[in-house]
């Protein structure tokens, strides 16, 4: 039998970060379940008023519904275990459940991102051809653009404990008992076009959108687009500038201590799904709208 299918690891246990007390599990554990909560009702909102209301059954709000059901189950595939690993003292995880997590991790990562592409090119033919919105922006095309990882079977022999909050690809590779540059460096690869991909798409958007809005006579024009546009840009560059750093670090041997690193991957695992509803839904008239006519009732 090949080295590559032998694996003596049954489990995998979740530290979480290393450095943290036992006195401070509780505090942490109260405040990622807040977290947890947060991104919950206020996702789960969206949901309802979408279901509610079918003035929001557009495009675009088929497109934020994607985002919001993605921040949900990105939420519910990673906080609940490294919740209980702090406050019940739970962090063992199955060798199975670990690479399932894994994949949901790094899927629903991936289809944030391009979520994120297909909003931004929403913002560029909204501004830039508002005349052929309703053409580009139909729901089949939405449907299409929505239409968007693999894990190595590699050998595990005796080293379990993933210095991570969840488990990824880099924090469960590093455990194999093997030569991991022959997988690191196609995952690295696949992870810098899963990014760089949608994020080049959203830089040329926003900056032809900036040269149509400096076009905007009106000094009150141009503010009122750009203050629709400031709010995506900040969820943008929180999503995808920590992950190229994170991912840039991780192979090209930058060191920084575990806990500082899983506090900028918890930040910018978190911080989105967060405020999104804030930036995405509570901001846009119709569904404020709606909202209110609902708490009329």
């Amino acid at each position: 039998m090949s080295a590559r299918n032998i694996s003596f690891v049954k489990e995998f246990f979740i530290v979480g970060f290393p450095g943290l007390q036992t006195e401070y599990y509780g505090t942490v554990a109260a405040l990622l379940f807040f977290v947890y909560v947060c991104i919950l009702v206020g996702n789960g909102i969206f949901l309802v008023i979408f279901t509610l209301e079918k003035c929001l059954h557009k495009p675009m709000y088929y497109v934020i519904l994607n985002l919001v059901v993605s921040d949900i189950l990105f939420s519910t595939t990673t906080l609940p275990k490294i919740i209980t690993r702090y406050w019940f003292q739970a962090g063992s995880i199955s060798f199975s459940g670990c690479f399932i997590q894994m994949y949901f991790v790094h899927y629903f990562g991936s289809v944030n991102a391009f979520i994120l592409a297909v909003m931004a090119f929403d913002r560029y033919v909204a501004i830039c051809h508002p005349l052929r919105y309703l053409n580009i922006l139909t729901k089949s095309n939405i449907f299409y653009l929505l239409m968007a990882i693999r894990a190595y079977p590699l050998p595990y022999c005796a080293e379990n404990t993933i210095m991570h909050c969840y488990c990824d690809h880099i924090s469960i590779t590093s455990l194999a008992c093997t030569n991991r540059a022959l997988y690191s460096v196609p995952a690295f690869a696949f992870a810098m076009v899963v990014l760089l991909s949608p994020l080049t798409f959203i830089v040329f958007s926003y900056c032809t959108i900036i040269v149509a809005v400096l076009r905007i006579s009106s000094a009150q024009g141009r503010m009122k687009t750009f203050s629709t546009c400031s709010p995506q840009l900040v969820i943008i560059a929180l999503y995808f500038l920590p992950r190229c750093f994170i991912y840039l670090a991780s192979n090209i041997g930058i060191n920084f201590s575990t806990d500082l690193r899983l506090v900028i991957i918890m930040m910018y695992s978190l911080f989105p799904p967060m405020i999104n509803p804030l930036i995405y839904c509570l901001r846009t008239k119709d569904v404020k709208e709606s909202l209110l006519k609902r708490l009329k009732i």
